[in-house]
């Protein structure tokens, strides 16, 4: 197989059906893009610390031993998987000037990073789940939430995360590219990838694809959100104590914060897809990619009154080994 020429939007006859590279274009025509990087490594770190700090603190507190906690767990984990699928191969490209990708790296790319972008909306329909159980049936959360339960619907929502992206993936792979091979996005993004097999190969199943996913990644979930809270909002209201209320409340918030972060960027950019110029649609789309692993963690040490108290007891652990090992023997 020739490689590809010096213009990506050619290519040889002979890599018709599977070229050797992609070019992502990316944020190339977009003025002082530097300080975006450096804003990007600086969301990746915090990223990395925030969720890390998360989990350690779920795995080390027994307090947090919850099954409420694994799906948080699961989040904090997904949101680490995300960023760095996406992050560090980004800045490669963007700041070295690498941004020719390989064929089975765009693919693994492609894979991974919808992957992850698909659990970050599944565990937070988990975690709806778990505040409408414990709101509207509180006499029976801890027989419908149990460990087991809850480690069953989190490796369900993975089983069926890893084969929605795989049929997309497949459906790639059956494409011919025999004109250009730019995509016009800052990763190998689905819908741009498969487009520029549209003048050679049937893209139809491709098409079909990319409007089930979005019903089933972000629709689907947004509505029974929204559905779950209705409930939650009307059992509130039959609750009696105003101070049972206001806990129910707190409960929620920082779950509606999350749920805020992640869901209405990506619903807005998609609703304003055709309106909104190429560049800003991709500056958004990145933001909408790498910001909510970093202010998932964030969220939930400031609002979530059990993970403060166990934040406080890990930095204290923490200081009070700094100490010791810093006394002279």
């Amino acid at each position: 197989m020739s490689s590809l020429t010096s213009d990506p939007n050619q290519t040889d006859v002979n890599d018709i059906i599977r070229p050797p590279y992609f070019f992502i274009s990316g944020f190339i025509a977009v003025p002082d893009m530097k300080y975006y990087y450096i804003f990007l490594c600086f969301v990746y770190i915090i990223s990395l610390v925030g969720n890390t700090f998360v989990m350690t603190g779920i795995y080390v507190d027994r307090s947090l031993h919850s099954p409420k906690y694994i799906a948080v767990f699961n989040l904090a984990f997904t949101d680490v998987c995300e960023s760095t699928a996406l992050v560090p191969k980004l800045l490669d490209m963007f700041l070295f000037s690498r941004q020719l990708i390989s064929y089975d790296q765009c693919l693994t790319s492609l894979f991974f990073v919808f992957l992850f972008i698909t659990m970050q909306s599944f565990n937070l329909t988990i975690l709806s789940y778990d505040r409408l159980v414990a709101i509207c049936y509180p006499l029976r959360y801890h027989m419908m939430i149990t460990h087991r339960s809850m480690l069953q619907l989190t490796g369900a929502a993975w089983a069926f995360a890893v084969l929605m992206v795989l049929i997309s993936v497949c459906l790639i792979t059956r494409l011919s590219f025999c004109r250009s091979l730019v995509i016009n996005s800052y990763f190998c993004d689905h819908g741009p990838l498969f487009r520029l097999a549209a003048p050679c190969s049937n893209v139809v199943p491709n098409i079909a694809m990319s409007e089930i996913n979005p019903c089933i990644v972000l629709y689907l979930p947004m509505i029974f959100i929204i559905s779950s809270y209705i409930c939650i909002t009307h059992a509130l209201f039959t609750v009696t104590l105003p101070q049972d209320r206001l806990r129910a409340i707190k409960t929620c918030t920082s779950h509606l914060i999350l749920v805020a972060i992640f869901y209405l960027p990506i619903i807005f950019t998609y609703s304003l897809y055709t309106i909104i110029p190429t560049n800003a649609r991709i500056i958004n789309l990145s933001l909408t990619s790498i910001l909510p692993p970093m202010l998932n963690p964030i969220v939930y040490v400031l609002k979530t009154e059990e993970f403060k108290v166990s934040a406080k007891k890990m930095l204290r652990r923490g200081a009070q080994r700094a100490v010791t090992q810093g006394k002279p023997t």
